[in-house]
C-alpha cells in the first residue's frame, strides 16, 4: 500500500470518531469516538514510520507503546463513567456535566449566588 492510502485510512477513522465524538451524548459513545481518533493518530504514525525508517524497531517501539497507553486510558476511563453511572446514575453528557451541582455538599453547587446578596431599594439596609 501506499503512503496515501495510510493516511486515507486515518483521515477516515478521525472524521468518524470526530463526528461520533462531537454529535453523541452518551459517555460510553463518546469515548468510543476518541478512541476511533487517537486510534487514526497511530495509524498515521506507523505508516509515516514505514516510509521513513521501515529497518529501524524505534517505530514499532512506539506504536506499541502509544497503542498500551490508549488502552490504559480508555480502561480507566471506562472504569471512571461505571463508577459515576452506579453512584449518581448518570449516562449522559448533559447529566455529567451536572455533577459539580449534585456533589453532596449541601448547599447544591451555588456558591454565593442567590441568597447571599441583599436586596437594594426594600429601605431596610439605609
Amino acid at each position: 500500500m501506499i503512503l496515501e492510502a495510510y493516511l486515507l485510512l486515518a483521515a477516515a477513522l478521525f472524521a468518524v470518531g470526530l463526528f461520533g465524538a462531537l454529535s453523541q451524548q452518551s459517555v460510553v459513545m463518546v469515548m468510543m469516538g476518541l478512541e476511533l481518533m487517537v486510534n487514526a493518530v497511530i495509524v498515521a504514525a506507523a505508516a509515516f514510520w514505514l516510509y521513513t525508517s521501515p529497518e529501524r524497531p524505534d517505530g514499532q517501539v512506539l506504536v506499541l507503546v502509544a497503542v498500551t497507553a490508549m488502552a490504559v486510558e480508555m480502561a480507566m476511563g471506562f472504569a471512571v463513567t461505571t463508577a459515576i453511572f452506579r453512584a449518581r446514575d448518570v449516562d449522559m453528557v448533559d447529566m455529567a456535566a451536572d455533577l459539580a451541582d449534585h456533589s453532596g455538599s449541601g448547599d447544591h453547587g451555588h456558591h454565593g449566588g442567590h441568597g447571599d446578596h441583599k436586596h437594594h431599594g426594600d429601605g431596610g439596609d439605609r
